[in-house]
């Protein structure tokens, strides 16, 4: 999120939100837990920035609660997509790579809260 941010040639607010349906494993739960809400969007241009969008129910679910609150405009832009894993349609405008279907770590990407500070995306064994 900040190399992103830093990318922008005006100014930007970031505010943060924390769902996950992964919690330790390695395969999506299908149920969407919140830990940590976004401030309201109504009215304003929204991009959602997600690390990789794998089943694509954690960025629907976003999407879907973001949505409800009339932002101008929501977009959601992804540095990995994974395609392959797809379980449900969700719009990502924005994609930095597309990535065979296997377990990645590293650069904020984790594995039971191990290896996001890794300067590197890495294949997880």
């Amino acid at each position: 999120m900040a190399d992103l941010a830093r990318a922008f040639s005006r100014p930007v607010t970031v505010d943060f939100a924390r769902c996950t349906s992964y919690g330790s494993g390695t395969t999506s739960s299908g149920t969407l837990v919140w830990t940590l809400e976004p401030r309201d969007v109504h009215g304003k241009y929204v991009v959602v920035v997600d690390d990789i969008v794998d089943s694509g129910r954690t960025l629907s679910g976003l999407r879907a609660h973001l949505e409800r609150q009339r932002p101008l405009r929501l977009r959601a832009a992804c540095l990995l997509d994974k395609p392959a894993r797809r379980c449900c349609e969700v719009p990502v405008e924005f994609i930095g790579f597309t990535i065979e279907d296997v377990f990645v770590v590293g650069y904020g990407l984790d594995h039971a809260e191990k290896y996001r500070h890794l300067p590197y995306i890495a294949r997880l064994p």
